[in-house]
């Protein structure tokens, strides 16, 4: 335990002063009766209140020195559970993602169940926002301001290829930078390897990973999901559409569009998350709803002054409760 205002406990040497001033006063007493009882002016009984008498102002001398300590303001390192975390949204911002099977869009679907998962989150989660098409973009690094999270979402449209390496590399290095470090994650997965880090380094991060087609880019999309199950990083796949494929219309175009559903499952599977298949608005809001966040035990510095002011407070109280209940009078 420490203190914000140390020096305050200078006044503890005041307890000595009041317990060597108390004992005077009951040698005092003792003295007086001893005199004047000798005399007949007083006469102790027997059935007197004994060793009772010391117990109110032990308990005002106990509840000074607890309110001594309140004045300190003491600190201590609680561990208290907490839900926190990072979770990265990452869209496929595709072509396909503009097709209409969606009201009003796949895109837009998405992006109005990401904005109500948004707003279910307590303060103390930090979430980004990553877009990958042929590459990865980190749109909003992880931040608890929520406007801020949701314009990044809005501002999201169609694009080109698909990626999924790239929008869970994209990903993890959002992560790392909002724990004030680096990825180190190399641009191809397949071809080098990256520096070592401790594992599970960002084991109450989450990345959600929402794609609509298969992966038709490098790198290895398998690969980057090693790299996030390496650094203790959950990747749930949320995969929009079919698995045996379909024919859309996008923009006036005529595009065959399939859902790699194995690659997402394994994916999922590697990292310890979970896959989950939408096939309209209302699966995929359920999704959302069902992504619950990491409930966390976690240390941190708090003032504990109330609790002292309140044990302080309360022993005074009790000690005044009996002295007048015994004696009539406040110590």
């Amino acid at each position: 335990m420490s203190f914000f205002w140390p020096s305050m406990l200078y006044s503890l040497v005041l307890i000595p002063i009041f317990i060597w001033l108390y004992f005077r006063l009951q040698q005092r007493r003792r003295k007086a009766i001893e005199k004047y009882g000798s005399l007949g002016f007083v006469q102790e009984s027997g059935h007197g209140p004994g060793m009772r008498r010391h117990l109110p102002p032990m308990l005002f001398l106990i509840s000074l020195t607890v309110l001594t300590f309140a004045l300190a303001r003491p600190k201590t390192v609680l561990s208290l559970p907490r839900i926190e975390g990072t979770v990265v949204l990452v869209f496929d911002v595709s072509g396909s993602m503009a097709a209409e099977d969606m009201n009003p869009n796949r895109l837009e679907a998405a992006k109005v169940a990401a904005i109500n998962f948004v707003k279910r989150q307590p303060p103390s989660m930090q979430i980004g926002v990553v877009a990958f098409s042929d590459g990865g973009l980190a749109v909003q690094s992880p931040t608890n301001d929520q406007e801020t999270i949701l314009s990044s979402i809005e501002r999201l449209s169609p694009q080109r290829g698909t990626s999924l390496a790239n929008g869970i590399l994209s990903a993890l290095d959002a992560i790392a930078a909002s724990n004030g470090a680096s990825a180190q994650t190399p641009a191809d997965p397949a071809l080098a390897t990256p520096t070592p880090v401790p594992s599970g380094m960002y084991s109450s991060a989450v990345i959600l990973l929402l794609t609509d087609g298969e992966n038709n880019m490098s790198p290895d999309p398998l690969a980057a999901a090693q790299a996030a199950a390496d650094l203790g990083v959950r990747v749930h796949s949320i995969g929009i559409g079919s698995p045996v494929g379909t024919i859309l219309e996008v923009n006036g175009f005529t595009v065959f569009t399939q859902l790699d559903e194995p690659t997402l499952q394994l994916i999922s599977q590697m990292t310890g998350g979970t896959y989950f298949n939408a096939t309209n608005e209302a699966e995929l809001e359920t999704i959302y709803k069902n992504i619950d966040p990491q409930l966390v035990i976690k240390e941190e510095e708090m003032e504990v002054t109330s609790i002292f002011a309140g044990i302080g407070i309360l022993t005074l109280l009790v000690g005044g409760m009996i002295s007048l209940l015994w004696f009539s009078r406040l110590p």
